[in-house]
Parts: C-alpha cells; sequence; structure tokens
C-alpha cells in the first residue's frame, strides 16, 4: 500500500469517478485503475463497484477510504514539519483567486509576515473550484477567495471583507463620455485579467449578467496587464475599485457610467474544519479581520508584471 495508492482511491471517492479522479491527479484513467486494482488485491475487498447510478462502495472501501484520508493528511502535515524544523522556520501555504492574489495579497502578506520573524508564506493561485480539494489533501493550508456556491462543511468559511468591482476604459474611449446601455456594453472588447477563466466570483458573474460573448473576450495573464491595454483605448474592463483609485484620480482611467455597472462582492478565508488548520493558517485567519488588515489589503501595492515583496514566494499561475 502506497500514498500513490490511497491517493488515488481518496480521489475515487470523493469524486464518485475513475475518469474525474483522473482529471484531478493529472493521470491517466488506466493508471487510476491500476492503483485500485492493487489495493483490491492486497486488502481482498472489492472496495467499490459500478453501477447504472454511479460507485457503490463497500463497508471495507469505505474505512479505507476515512483511514486513507487521515495517513495522507499526517503524511503532508510530517512533511512540512520536519521541513520546518530543520529551517528553524514556520511555512504557510496560501491559495488565493488570481483577483485577490494580484490586487489584495501583497499588503496583506507583507504585513502579516513582519508581525512574525520565523514564517514564511508561498502563494499559490487557483481556480476557486478547487479550494476543498487543496485543502483536504494539505497542499495548502488556507485558501482565500470568493465563497464556492455549495458549502463544504467539512471547511470553515469566514468573510471578510467587501469589496466594489467597477468598469473602466480609457479616457479616450467612447464609452468614457456616454452613459452605456447593456447593448453596447456587449459589443466592447472586454480586456480581462485570469479571473475571467473561472466559473466563481464577481467578473464571471458580470460577463454572464451582461451576455458578453467570447468573441468579445480578450484575457491576459494579469489583470494589471489588461488595465494597460485599456488605458491605451483598446477596451474596457471590469476591476476592484480601491486597485484603481489611483488612476481615476490622476485621469488615467475613467469609471464608465451605467445603471448596471456596479457590482459587490465578498472575499473569504477557507480552511480545514475541526482544529484541521495549521497554527499559522488560524492566526492568518484571525488577522484578516482587523482594520491593520483591511487598510493593508487597500491601500498595498498589488502585483504588477516583475513586482511582488521579495519576503513572500507569488506564484501567480499553477
Amino acid at each position: 500500500m502506497t500514498p500513490t495508492q490511497l491517493r488515488a482511491f481518496v480521489a475515487v471517492v470523493r469524486l464518485g469517478s475513475v475518469k474525474e479522479a483522473a482529471a484531478e491527479l493529472g493521470v491517466s484513467e488506466a493508471a487510476v485503475s491500476l492503483h485500485i486494482g492493487q489495493l483490491r488485491k492486497e486488502f481482498g475487498d472489492q472496495l467499490f463497484t459500478r453501477t447504472a447510478s454511479g460507485l457503490a462502495f463497500t463497508p471495507g472501501g469505505l474505512r479505507l477510504a476515512s483511514r486513507a484520508t487521515e495517513m495522507l493528511s499526517l503524511q503532508e502535515r510530517t512533511i512540512v514539519e520536519v521541513s520546518q524544523a530543520s529551517r528553524g522556520r514556520r511555512l504557510l501555504r496560501v491559495a488565493a483567486s488570481s483577483l485577490f492574489a494580484e490586487h489584495a495579497a501583497p499588503g496583506l502578506i507583507g504585513l502579516f509576515t513582519s508581525r512574525a520573524a520565523d514564517l514564511d508564506v508561498e502563494l499559490s493561485v487557483h481556480d476557486p473550484r478547487k479550494f476543498g480539494a487543496l485543502l483536504h489533501s494539505r497542499t495548502v493550508d488556507v485558501a482565500i477567495g470568493p465563497r464556492a456556491g455549495n458549502p463544504d462543511e467539512s471547511l470553515a468559511c469566514r468573510p471578510f471583507l467587501n469589496y466594489q468591482v467597477i468598469v473602466v476604459s480609457g479616457p479616450d474611449h467612447p464609452l468614457a463620455q456616454l452613459d452605456a446601455d447593456t447593448h453596447r456594453l456587449r459589443e466592447e472588447t472586454w480586456l480581462l485579467g485570469p479571473s475571467a477563466a473561472a466559473d466563481i466570483g464577481v467578473i464571471p458573474a458580470i460577463l454572464r449578467r451582461l451576455k458578453v460573448s467570447e468573441g468579445h473576450q480578450r484575457i491576459f495573464q494579469s489583470h494589471s496587464a489588461a488595465l494597460e491595454e485599456v488605458k491605451r483605448n483598446h477596451g474596457v474592463a471590469p476591476t476592484v475599485s480601491f486597485a484603481v483609485a489611483q488612476d481615476l484620480a490622476n485621469g488615467r482611467l475613467v469609471r464608465v457610467a451605467g445603471r448596471t455597472l456596479r457590482f459587490d462582492g465578498v472575499w473569504a478565508t477557507s480552511t480545514l474544519a475541526e482544529r484541521g488548520a495549521s497554527s499559522a493558517a488560524a492566526e492568518l485567519v484571525r488577522f484578516v479581520t482587523t482594520p491593520r488588515a483591511t487598510q493593508a489589503m487597500l491601500r498595498g501595492p498589488g502585483v504588477s508584471v516583475g513586482r511582488f515583496r521579495p519576503s513572500v514566494h507569488v506564484t501567480l499561475w499553477s
């Protein structure tokens, strides 16, 4: 029995499909089936069978799933703790949505790490739909971003910051001087960051609500890159209002007027429930609700091409 076999089985149990498990693990269906077959042979138990309604698990299969999850969690936690002990430092692994990572995370994490000299933070960007899997597999300690539509009772989700998304254009763009209607907005070129490619969050909801076709969307490697194109009057972009306050004040960007162009969002932290979170993750969850943390997020430096705080390891694409 190996961790790879257990990881494959746990994914099948959680997703209810060998195909989906293979896609999540980044391997072939044949590889997952091979791992399951080896476990069946070792335990002398079928573990599960296929039915018209999906997978039906044996009592032994469900018992193995529960124990495998515990074993994999213990393995991941042990790896982290041994690494921390050898370096004399703690490591906090944070998963974030692209919008939060780019506009709010640098200020927050910069201030948070300044309070703990023994703490390293690794920030990676993920689709919010994967937050639950990342937390359950102990790949990350805390996830920050939009809250998923279907709450997972095994996760503790805590909203902490309301924000507003507006639509902006360049000062010489035709919409800069108009009260834009929905039809005109649909025909415009929308310059977007990576968050537009997700299904969860304010910006995907805006595109769905306005029925902006994919043919009118251009997605850039970052939201900052999209806004640079907006400043050249090449289209419009939805953006977090606090991130463009200075550009609006100096006239480099203009807020597009329209009754349908104000959108509210909320960011939340997610951790494993029932004392599953690490101590550093619990500290961050408490810290994000403080006034100092809010100020750091709203006034932080943000992330632009080639710029992030050197005390924080940032992976913008994973």
